[in-house]
């Protein structure tokens, strides 16, 4: 019995632990949409047909790296990987860089359909500020 108990205390714990994890991306996202919209100087009708482009472009970006990373841990967690393995999670975690940026240059040709050329290099700056103040933050905690 005092297993079961130790089993569900661990299983509430990890779940709220993910919960947490889960609310603190989504904050992290909002948070990060909301500078973009003011940096950048979106107006109503940009932020409608912008956040949706940029949102799927976010998506696209996190599955990739997601793919990369999960093929990564589970060499890292292989006590006799081997190099054909290694060399594997290595490309592959390569690759996502270069499948970012492509990505990323997909997505900008749209975005040049809604934003004009300032506000496109304001993105930029934003997506860098963003980036810049949550390290900042991690770093003052």
């Amino acid at each position: 019995m005092k297993k079961f108990i130790i089993i569900m205390l661990a299983m509430v714990a990890i779940t709220a632990t993910a919960q947490d994890r889960n609310k603190w991306a989504k904050d992290m996202l909002e948070t990060k949409h909301k500078m973009l919209i003011e940096q950048v100087g979106l107006d109503k009708a940009q932020q409608e047909e912008f956040m949706p482009l940029y949102e799927a472009m976010e998506k696209e970006i996190y599955q990739t790296n997601r793919e990369a990373r999960t093929l990564a841990a589970t060499v890292s967690k292989k006590a006799n990987a081997t190099d054909a393995e290694y060399l594997q999670a290595a490309e592959a975690m390569s690759k996502a860089k270069v499948r970012e940026g492509e990505i990323e240059a997909t997505y900008f040709v749209k975005f040049t359909k809604i934003l004009s050329k300032k506000q496109l290099f304001l993105l930029k700056q934003a997506e860098a500020n963003f980036t810049r103040t949550l390290l900042q933050k991690r770093n003052n905690k």
